[in-house]
């Protein structure tokens, strides 16, 4: 788009929230490829905001797990921030997450709790994903299978999908139809069902 003058800002107040379609899967699951065959096929404007954008800080080898953690930590809830302001603002959002420890999954109840939000579930196969990690030559090996049994665990989507099964472009499609199809539910549920703080 060319740039031809400086304009005002024309809308200070969002008529409502952007919609939110939140992909969680394990490493390797498939994600970022249905999620960019999304941004293909969406109608409107949609941004993609991924959990591994966010992980680009300035190195140090000697940093401890006891010391990095709080820094991951701090990372993944200041990501979650960023995709609520980019919707609360009126922006569409594709996110590509992993929700490998309940923390994540409690604050993104939290955050989200004004936006209308698509939980999709990205589902494969423990085989595949190994041979996936194999075969890619950038994946930690071993990752998926340590996120395999915790990153489904809570066991409520408003759409799943398996990249074993499907094609990316056929996730997809399967993820817009849902979309199109009345409000996301998963979220409310999720929210009516957590135990009470302590």
């Amino acid at each position: 788009m060319p740039i031809t003058a400086t304009h005002e800002l024309t809308e200070t107040t969002p008529a409502g929230p952007g919609r939110v379609i939140l992909l969680n899967g394990t490493s390797s699951s498939g994600k970022s490829t249905i999620a960019e065959q999304l941004m293909n096929t969406l109608d409107g404007a949609w941004y993609l905001l991924k959990i591994d954008h966010f992980h680009h800080i300035r190195n140090r080898w000697d940093w401890t797990e006891e010391e990095f953690l709080p820094i991951f930590q701090r990372t993944v809830l200041g990501f979650h921030r960023a995709v609520a302001g980019m919707a609360s603002a009126g922006n569409n959002v594709v996110v590509d997450h992993i929700l490998g420890e309940r923390w994540r999954l409690d604050d993104c109840l939290t955050v989200f709790e004004d936006l209308p939000v698509l939980f999709v579930g990205v589902r494969c196969s423990l085989a595949e994903l190994e041979r996936r990690e194999r075969e890619r030559g950038n994946r930690t090996i071993g990752r998926a299978a340590l996120q395999f049994p915790l990153v489904h665990d809570h066991g409520v989507y408003d759409v799943e999908v398996n990249s074993e099964e499907l094609s990316p472009a056929e996730c997809a499609a399967a993820v817009g139809a849902r979309l199109d199809d009345g409000p996301p539910t998963a979220f409310a549920e999720l929210r009516a069902s957590r135990q009470p703080a302590r």
